[in-house]
């Protein structure tokens, strides 16, 4: 009870906020709506116990905890935070992929810059770590396929049609 105002879970609960509240530290009276939203998801007896079981140092993050769940359980009743985090797993695959097609597309800018297939037969150990396969003893069927029949290299040779568009290679 900072200054006579009760704790935001006082207030919501309509109870006298003694100097001794669990809550009072981490629901301040400013802030009502991270008490409820907490109390709506965990209930104020759970976070009562779970907050006394904890040690006064490690209380905060808790509550921060708390709250950070119970917002990704009113955005996402289902998943919670998996949802969130499933979600940034994925936008870090699609980032991955950009990132391999990015650097295909300068390996294709390299390689055509190139002026013999010479110089390109040293390139393709390049290509097998980038793709994950091993380029070190690719044969002349193999280098067709990477460079087509006129010796020009292709992404579209490369990479399944759906990761490349018309404006690589």
């Amino acid at each position: 009870m900072a200054g006579g105002s009760p704790c935001a879970s006082c207030k919501l609960l309509r109870r006298r906020c003694t100097k001794d509240c669990i809550f009072a530290p981490y629901f301040p009276p400013d802030d009502p709506h991270k008490f409820a939203i907490v109390h709506k998801v965990f209930g104020a007896s759970n976070v009562s116990k779970m907050l006394q079981e904890l040690p006064v140092h490690q209380r905060a993050d808790a509550v921060s905890s708390l709250v950070f769940e119970a917002n990704a359980r009113m955005r996402d009743p289902v998943y919670g935070c998996v949802g969130a985090i499933s979600y940034l797993q994925n936008q870090v695959s699609q980032l991955e992929m950009q990132l391999a097609v990015a650097q295909a597309e300068i390996l294709c800018i390299q390689m055509q810059q190139e002026p013999n297939t010479a110089n390109n037969n040293n390139n393709l150990a390049g290509v097998g770590q980038m793709m994950d396969f091993p380029c070190s003893n690719i044969d002349h069927e193999d280098k067709s396929i990477l460079f087509g029949s006129n010796g020009n290299y292709s992404l579209s040779n490369l990479l399944p049609s759906t990761l490349y568009t018309s404006r690589l290679c």
